[in-house]
């Protein structure tokens, strides 16, 4: 039941916040489109459309996580999610990862973690799509994009920040001045660096893995285009899979920090 529940409530954010998370990071995508450059083989690259493969690669990811909830969940009534499937389908899979998801968030998070799992199934879903395209023959993986990366860990900062303000009020910024007031001037520089950090490291973590991981299937398929490079796309699955987790689980550690209370820290 309380699966069933979970899963509603992520698909339901996918249908919203797929559509919004998506245009953030895209919007630096679209504006850096103009510059130019080399890009390797997509067959996007076919259409009449002056626009980076990346960027349309990604408004795919966005529209298939949309389809896929409309279809997992679309036109039945919360009584009807009660029982699973009898057999394997795309609804029971989609269960078990947010069930997973969802306990994981619980370990960290604490019983207030399912107000913040729509936003961290949608940015674990969209990213683990966005890389798994990449193993693609044709298809280039939008993370091995800045532009995506950065506004990906963009929302993610600015999200820690409007929900620790909600829980707490003003007195969220409290926590920028340290345990006592005479240690402000060397605590408060250092949390504000901190902070500013951590989207540079989400976004440089998630790109360069994702940029290394399908370098060498592809050195690898060009070599040996036969058996060997199944080992290496079996690897880059559990990559794509190791980094959208990675990503989700320190998106985690730092809303909760943000909404934890005193006693809990």
């Amino acid at each position: 039941m309380r699966g069933d529940r979970d899963m509603r409530r992520v698909l339901g954010g996918i249908l919203v916040a797929a559509a919004g998370s998506s245009a953030a990071t895209l919007l630096p995508a679209a504006a850096a489109a103009a510059t130019g450059g080399h890009e390797p083989f997509s067959w996007f690259q076919l259409l009449p459309v002056h626009v980076p493969s990346y960027v349309l690669s990604a408004f795919m990811i966005a529209i298939l996580l949309v389809g896929l909830s409309l279809a997992a969940v679309g036109g039945r009534k919360p009584s009807e999610m009660v029982i699973p499937d009898p057999r394997f389908t795309l609804r029971n899979l989609l269960e078990l990862l947010i069930a997973f998801l969802a306990g994981i968030a619980e370990d960290i998070m604490g019983h207030h973690a399912k107000k913040y799992l729509p936003l961290l199934g949608t940015c674990f879903f969209f990213i683990l799509f966005m890389n798994l395209l990449g193993l693609i023959p044709g298809f280039v993986p939008p993370t091995d994009k800045m532009n995506i990366t950065v506004g990906l860990a963009v929302v993610i900062f600015l999200s820690t920040h409007v929900f620790g303000v909600i829980e707490h009020g003003i007195a969220y910024f409290k926590h920028f001045l340290g345990p006592v007031w005479w240690l402000s001037p060397l605590i408060m520089p250092i949390e504000i660096v901190s902070h500013l950090a951590r989207p540079m490291s989400l976004s440089l973590r998630l790109m360069g893995n994702i940029t290394g991981d399908h370098m060498v299937v592809s050195i690898f398929l060009g070599l040996v285009p036969f058996v060997v490079p199944t080992i290496f796309y079996g690897l880059g699955v559990f990559v794509c899979f190791m980094q959208a987790f990675i990503f989700t689980v320190l998106s985690m550690i730092y809303i909760s920090g943000a909404v934890a209370h005193e006693e809990e820290h």
